[in-house]
């Protein structure tokens, strides 16, 4: 091989190596901003439940924002967590309380 290819071969894999580098910092960014408003959403439950004692899918829907899988997938964490109780078993008849 010439010089030249090595060159052109040596700068294509630096520059493809600093994009890939670059590209997976943003991804890691984007994970832990996600990660930090889903625990402040999961937050923001905890203090509705504190001030008035119940909350539906509903109120969370509205109090965060977020989509009604979002809000399932947070009140179950945080039951898991033993931090909340739920009430009832399907539909409209569910609710939440501190535990």
């Amino acid at each position: 091989m010439s010089n030249l290819t090595l060159i052109i071969i040596a700068v294509v894999g630096i520059s493809l190596g600093y994009y890939l580098a670059n590209r997976s910092k943003g991804v890691v960014g984007v994970s832990s901003k996600r990660s930090k408003e889903k625990q402040e959403n999961k937050q923001k439950i905890l203090d509705y439940l504190y001030e008035n004692g119940r909350v539906t899918n509903n109120n969370v829907e509205k109090l965060t924002g977020v989509t009604h899988s979002s809000v399932e997938r947070y009140l179950d964490e945080l039951e898991k967590e033993g931090k909340i109780t739920q009430h009832g078993n399907v539909g409209t008849d569910v609710f939440y309380t501190l535990k």
